[in-house]
């Protein structure tokens, strides 16, 4: 009877070896999701800063100097993300033909719709790139108002 207890109580070798292979491979995709999440984290926390930089520049654009038609580009946190911001007299898609033959006069004395087209980029192991387009009412010139 005692030899009949001494193996009943413990693990045969098989037992433990399926034991120890369902603990690999559950670490295994354990491991292989937590990678996935601190890469996806790296990527969102990259989008969010480029988001905010942007948000920031073009509610400050018109305020700190007047608009001017062209293109603009400068930089945010050493270098690291770039921005592009190109202003633009708006023209609506169905009125385009039009415009052509139109005369600019009425534009150039009341105040202009612009198209604000920013684009903002990044570099190194998650790489981006995002665009925002909005549109602006500049005022008449200061001195057709006079």
């Amino acid at each position: 009877m005692t030899s009949f207890r001494a193996r009943a109580a413990g693990f045969s070798l098989l037992e433990v070896l399926v034991a120890f292979a369902l603990l690999a491979a559950g670490l295994t995709l354990l491991l292989g999701a937590l990678s996935a999440a601190a890469r996806n984290v790296g990527q969102a926390e990259q989008r969010t800063r480029a988001v905010l930089h942007a948000e920031s520049l073009l509610a400050s654009a018109g305020v700190d100097a007047p608009l001017q038609l062209g293109q603009r580009s400068g930089s945010w946190e050493q270098g690291r993300y770039r921005w592009t911001l190109q202003v633009q007299p708006y023209v609506e898609a169905r009125a385009r033909a039009a415009a052509v033959t139109a005369s600019d006069d009425a534009a150039a004395t009341g105040p202009q719709l612009v198209q604000l087209e920013l684009r903002v980029s990044w570099d190194g192991a998650r790489a981006g790139d995002l665009q925002w387009r909005t549109l602006r009412l500049l005022p008449a010139p200061l001195e057709r108002l006079q």
